[in-house]
This record gives structure tokens, C-alpha cells and sequence, in this order.
């Protein structure tokens, strides 16, 4: 997942009504489609996890740094126009819930890159900042 400069790549072609990248079987305009657009937050640590995988699927720069924390953000994000994201695998969860201000999503991430099937392996740490959910960093 690239953090870099710019954002030159098109879009993938998913619709509101495509099956969710994230994986929960939802329809994206439902699901992470809901978070992207704002009309719905994050309620759980693992929710956002999902949600930004989605995004980088999608291509959504700008809800990917909406949910980075203050102080670990990149100025920009360029996504490989090469690299198409296949599917997420949730491995294990600690805190994260409504109850939690912090929480760690263990994730496998799958893709394809030049014709090559691979996979990104994080534990990623999520906080709370202003009362939402956000990304971190790797745990």
C-alpha cells in the first residue's frame, strides 16, 4: 500500500452495487462505500481496517488520509496502477470495539502486481482521534 506523491491513477470500476472489496459480502455503496462518502463512521477498529483496504482498492486517497492519525500521516498518498488488491483476510483483533480507545487489526492483504499474485502481511494499531477511529501505524 504506496506513500508516495500525487494520485495519477484511475479509478477501478466499482459501483455502489459491486460486491464490497473489503469482503463482508455487502454491496460497496452499503458498506465501505458509506464510510468513503461520510455518511456513515467507523464503529470499530477492524471496520475502519476494513474500510481503508477498500479504499486503496478503490483508489480513495483522500478517505485514506482522512483516517490517518494526525501525527503519522503522509502529505500525499500514489497508488501503483500495476498493483490491483484481490481480497483481505482478518487474522485477529485486539480492543477496538465502542468500549476501546485503542485497538490492532492483524490483516493479510492479497493482490496482484505485474501478473504475480502476493499478499501484505501488518498488524496495524488504530486509536481514537476526535472521537473517531484512525490509522496509526503497524503495531
Amino acid at each position: 500500500m504506496s506513500r508516495t506523491s500525487g494520485n495519477r491513477s484511475p479509478r477501478p470500476a466499482v459501483t455502489a452495487a459491486s460486491p464490497c472489496p473489503c469482503g463482508l459480502g455487502a454491496a460497496y455503496g452499503d458498506c465501505c462505500g458509506a464510510l468513503h462518502d461520510g455518511r456513515k463512521a467507523a464503529p470499530t477498529a477492524e471496520r475502519l481496517m476494513r474500510s481503508r483496504y477498500s479504499a486503496f482498492a478503490v483508489r480513495d486517497a483522500a478517505y485514506l488520509l482522512r483516517t490517518w492519525h494526525s501525527t503519522t500521516r503522509p502529505g500525499s498518498l500514489d497508488f501503483d496502477p500495476g498493483v490491483r488488491w484481490t481480497r483481505l483476510e482478518i487474522l485477529g483483533t485486539t480492543g477496538g470495539t465502542a468500549f476501546h480507545q485503542e485497538g490492532t487489526v492483524e490483516f493479510r492483504a492479497h493482490y496482484t502486481a505485474g501478473g504475480h499474485a502476493d499478499s501484505q502481511h501488518e498488524n496495524s494499531r488504530f486509536v481514537r482521534e476526535d472521537g473517531g477511529w484512525v490509522y496509526v501505524g503497524e503495531a
